[in-house]
């Protein structure tokens, strides 16, 4: 028996999920979604109006994902840890995720769609970045960061680590020796660039050690 409902809207945005994940964005079309999801084209259009709505579905699924991937962070009264612990879940996620993340974060677009109105925009920042946020306010208030804005602390630290994902993602760095090579030592200067000093952000950072299924490291913990 077909599902229907809210069953058949689950059932393609799951069906979405998987073929943008393993075949990358050229297979979300509408056909090969209801193919996957044992349906007709008509209720992706039933469920969704379009596929671009579908598309969107998806990556808002995405973005509420990638919170409950940071949300296993263990939270310490350390900041610094703290930031470093979702860094390597943030990291973590877009390794899980390449196709996914391009889309979510507009490296790549699937035909017409590409996250670049307001309302797009707004939902990650809701669903993800206020954590950032947050996090790296609390470090500015015990001093570890100089004073700033907070977001605009959080868009550089985020300058950085994307620019170490879209290198991951493309191959011309390789996990695990890239993340103590590369990734680590690009997050040190970075938070010594944004006030800390250099011992103390190792230290902060050393105390987060435990990775993750993919190979990223994503619990704080104290040791």
């Amino acid at each position: 028996m077909t599902a229907s409902g809210p069953d058949m809207r689950q059932q393609l945005l799951a069906s979405g999920a998987r073929l943008l994940a393993e075949q990358g964005p050229s297979a979300l079309t509408t056909r090969r979604v209801a193919t996957d999801a044992g349906t007709s084209t008509m209720s992706v259009y039933t469920q969704f109006g379009s596929i671009d709505e579908l598309v969107r579905a998806v990556v808002d699924d995405g973005f509420a994902r990638l919170a409950q991937h940071l949300a296993v962070v263990e939270r310490t009264d350390d900041p610094v840890a703290n930031l470093a612990g979702l860094t390597y879940a943030f990291v973590d996620y877009a390794r899980l995720n390449p196709n996914l993340y391009a889309v979510m974060f507009g490296t790549a677009s699937l035909g017409p769609f590409r996250r670049t109105s307001t309302e797009d925009l707004q939902f990650g920042r809701s669903e993800v970045f206020d954590e950032f946020v947050a996090t790296c306010g609390h470090a500015i208030t015990v001093g570890r960061f100089d004073p700033a804005d907070a977001w605009v602390v959080v868009h550089q630290w985020w300058s950085a680590i994307h620019g170490y994902i879209m290198l991951e993602n493309a191959g011309y760095v390789r996990p695990p020796s890239s993340v103590d090579k590369v990734l680590t030592p690009l997050l040190i200067n970075v938070l010594v660039g944004l006030g800390d000093t250099r011992e103390a952000a190792t230290a902060s950072i050393a105390t987060v050690r435990e990775f993750g299924p993919s190979g990223g490291q994503t619990h704080a913990r104290a040791r």
